[in-house]
């Protein structure tokens, strides 16, 4: 199995869809390689691009705020969109460019193993659960996936342009990086699984 360093090099120069003639750089992903928590969003923006990485807006900054709400550090979690390279005009991602990327994805998933996997918005939700799920009905939940477990909530972005600080969908936010903050509290290291066995 190849290390998330080896995979990012392969993306790097992937030119597999349409998005590659865009680029200024793909965005692969940042963090912890063997963290208990990934975060998935939908794809990179222009401040994304700029800096070959993801989550480093508003988006990304309102993110790392609410991370350190509960007292994680940014460092500690693991990182990453759908797709690594900017759509033109931030459009939505084409099913095409999903397919061609989506490989990236499963490996970083295989690769970095977490236990509990937050889709930010519709776009990585309905890709990560496999259906038409609206972001407002399922958020904060716990939904079961390939032995993991995956909450959803707001994608950062829609929060600021929904209002906000003062807005209903901030509060949902951070009752649902309290529901994050509780999944990880639960579930038992692996470590501690095999402890159990002696």
């Amino acid at each position: 199995m190849r290390t998330l360093q080896e995979a990012a090099l392969e993306a790097s120069v992937c030119t597999k869809c349409r998005l590659a003639q865009g680029r200024t750089q793909v965005v692969f992903g940042v963090g912890s390689a063997n963290s208990d928590l990934m975060f998935i969003g939908e794809g990179p923006g222009y401040h994304e691009d700029k800096q070959g990485e993801p989550f480093v807006g508003a988006a990304g900054q309102l993110l790392n705020r609410m991370l350190q709400e509960i007292g994680i550090r940014r460092a500690d979690v693991y990182i990453c969109n759908v797709i690594k390279c900017r759509p033109p005009g931030n459009r939505d991602p084409l099913p095409d460019e999903i397919d061609a990327c989506s490989p990236y994805l499963r490996e970083q998933i295989e690769l970095v193993d977490p236990r509990i996997i937050v889709t930010l918005g519709n776009f990585a939700t309905r890709y990560v659960l496999n259906r038409q799920a609206s972001i407002s009905r399922v958020r904060g939940q716990r939904f079961p996936w390939d032995g993991r477990t995956v909450i959803p909530t707001f994608h950062p972005a829609a929060v600021l342009r929904g209002g906000g600080e003062a807005s209903t969908q901030m509060t949902s936010l951070r009752a649902d990086f309290a529901e994050i903050r509780a999944a990880l509290a639960e579930q038992p290291r692996p470590a501690e699984e095999q402890l159990g066995l002696f």
